[in-house]
């Protein structure tokens, strides 16, 4: 795998105000769309300036403007998540553990999606031992069985994956900003690494009602809209066995974005 020299982006954060994350847990969406769009890295210093100028400001979480995220990804043996996807199922699920590598809190997360394109996510908190496989937690499963359409000897680890998290949020605390950078994965059943290099993952949620100057922003510096699932990218690259020809257009656009091959190890 071809090392990516990632770009600093601690000048450009210097010029973005802080917010703590108790006042992004206030920041209250009633309306929520969700929009993810897709660029590089050196197009996400221009984002972020117009950021500064507009007014956003940035999640501090122990000091830091960028945060460290590690998730593992649960499927049956048929993986019946991901196809679930792949087939345009509407209503599905994801289930993933994930660790705040900066707060060093770990989670077990239920992601759900109604017909209506709403996602819903319940979680609960668990031991950071339990990241790679929480499934001997009693309580955990029951939350799970509770939460979700499945039981933890249902599920397995399938994917682990590994990014860095800005999180920006307008003066009006109408809108949030994610925007996910060096992006790593590796498949626990196949044994495969990959990584997006200089790709960038940024999802807004706005409240519908309001117009986002967000979203003016990101247009403006030609930045499209793009239906992405980072599981379902790493599946596609790291597993080659499994039906994924919906998925192989969506990687396609992310070589296309960042000008190179992505390659499998």
């Amino acid at each position: 795998m071809p090392e990516t020299n990632h770009i600093d982006f601690s000048r450009a954060l210097a010029e973005l105000g802080p917010v703590t994350l108790e006042e992004m847990d206030g920041v209250k969406l009633l309306s929520r769309i969700d929009t993810k769009y897709l660029t590089t890295e050196e197009a996400l210093l221009d984002v972020l300036e117009d950021a500064a100028r507009a007014g956003y400001r940035a999640l501090v979480v122990e000091g830091k403007k960028i945060s460290r995220y590690t998730s593992v990804y649960y499927d049956t043996a048929g993986l019946r998540m991901f196809l679930d996807h792949h087939n345009r199922r509407l209503v599905r699920q994801k289930v993933r553990t994930r660790t705040y590598v900066e707060s060093g809190q770990t989670f077990l997360e239920i992601k759900r999606k109604n017909n209506h394109g709403r996602t819903k996510k319940k979680r609960m908190e668990i031991p950071a031992g339990e990241l790679m496989d929480f499934r001997a937690d009693k309580t955990a499963c029951d939350y799970l069985a509770a939460k979700s359409w499945f039981t933890g000897d249902q599920l397995s680890p399938v994917l682990d994956t590994r990014f860095r998290r800005i999180t920006l949020v307008n003066p009006d605390m109408t809108e949030r900003l994610t925007i996910d950078t060096c992006l790593e994965f590796t498949n626990f059943r196949t044994g495969h690494e990959t990584s997006l290099q200089d790709a960038v993952i940024i999802e807004l949620k706005q409240d519908g009602r309001i117009q986002s100057r967000m979203k003016a922003i990101l247009l403006g510096r030609r930045i499209k809209p793009v239906r992405v699932s980072k599981y379902c990218i790493a599946e596609t690259l790291t597993d080659p066995s499994i039906k994924s020809n919906r998925f192989k257009v969506k990687v396609r656009t992310i070589e296309k974005t960042i000008g190179n091959k992505l390659v499998i190890k």
